[in-house]
């Protein structure tokens, strides 16, 4: 049985693993930056395990801004209580968890935390292939990122809470 509950420290190697896993080599988040987000924003990264076993992840602070900046993906604070939407920085998935549902079920357990946490609305940016996925998840495409993450042309996608 899949069970969501807060990221722990034990957990990283196997968070690096579906990390490396999903994502290219100048996408993928460093183990520092990953430990860093474990520990300040732990309420805000959701891993999905079975049997103790890390199949996903998802992870992202609370920001003031509508779209997400890039400086967000080297550095972040603690999550406050004023901040108006949730963030997310990565969602990733096992290759031996995928085509499952398991990504929707992230967006949903991450919505569930921001709805608690009197978030407005969840955002992030996406590659243009991961647009429609979002899109069936209840975001909406606002249009071509500033992101220069990675190199790549990323789009903003924005959920009303």
């Amino acid at each position: 049985m899949i069970t969501f509950q807060p990221a722990q420290a034990d957990q990283l190697d196997a968070i690096m693993i579906i990390e490396n896993q999903g994502f290219t080599p100048d996408e993928v988040a460093t183990r520092m930056s990953m430990a860093e987000r474990i520990k300040r924003i732990s309420d805000t990264f959701i891993v999905a395990t079975d049997n103790h076993q890390v199949l996903g992840y998802i992870v992202g602070p609370a920001s003031n801004q509508r779209y997400i900046d890039d400086a967000l993906y080297d550095h972040l604070e603690a999550n406050q209580p004023t901040d108006r939407y949730q963030t997310v920085l990565s969602l990733a998935v096992s290759t031996t968890a995928r085509k499952q549902g398991l990504g929707s079920k992230l967006l949903s357990e991450l919505a569930k935390v921001a709805r608690t946490q009197n978030r407005d609305a969840i955002t992030l940016t996406c590659l243009e292939k991961l647009v429609p996925f979002y899109e069936r998840n209840g975001y909406v495409n606002e249009g071509v990122s500033a992101s220069t993450h990675a190199g790549e042309t990323w789009y903003n996608m924005v959920k009303a809470l």
